[in-house]
């Protein structure tokens, strides 16, 4: 790869020369590099599900960004060479992650990260035999990391669902057995 500094020769010029190399530019950088040929390899399990992942993290991305408060949101996150369309895809590709869970009285209180935002945190709460006894959401806290639910009661032997959501609706679920 190489970085062309002041030729007005290519200062115009984008695309591949036949099948020897490609110029592009980036960040207002015109770079040059050998073009990329197709793999010959068959693509494994593992890439078909990171390319349908990819595919659809971009389709977010695109039809998300029509919105202008949250491309700007992107748009604030995004680094040198980054913009709104490669944070929104980023942020599509990962799910949220649930730390912590744990209980004060019968407050659940849910320590939930993601790269981005937390969106909503959903809580359900099951008796020992499996039914539901109730279910909300949790209200994030002051330090932006903890989300609190009030539970009426947490009956013994039963068990609490967390379901931490981002904002591209990526979801996490963990489970609490209660004792």
């Amino acid at each position: 790869m190489a970085i062309v500094k002041d030729s007005i020769l290519l200062q115009a010029v984008r695309g591949s020369l036949g099948n020897e190399i490609t110029i592009y530019e980036r960040n207002g950088r015109i770079i040059i590099a050998k073009k990329r040929g197709p793999s010959k390899n068959k693509p494994t399990i593992h890439q078909l599900e990171a390319r349908y992942k990819m595919k659809v993290a971009a389709a977010y991305a695109k039809a998300i960004l029509a919105d202008p408060e949250i491309k700007a949101y992107y748009k604030s996150l995004a680094g040198p060479g980054q913009n709104a369309f490669n944070m929104a895809v980023k942020d599509a590709y990962r799910s949220p992650e649930i730390q912590q869970i744990h209980f004060e009285e019968t407050t659940v209180v849910v320590t939930a990260k993601d790269e981005f935002r937390v969106a909503a945190v959903n809580v359900r709460v099951i008796d020992a035999q499996g039914n539901l006894q109730e279910r909300g959401n949790a209200v994030l806290g002051r330090n932006g990391v903890n989300w609190y639910y009030q539970a009426d009661h947490l009956p013994p032997n039963g068990k609490v669902i967390i379901v931490a959501v981002d904002l591209p609706g990526n979801e996490t679920v963990k489970e609490v057995l209660l004792s």
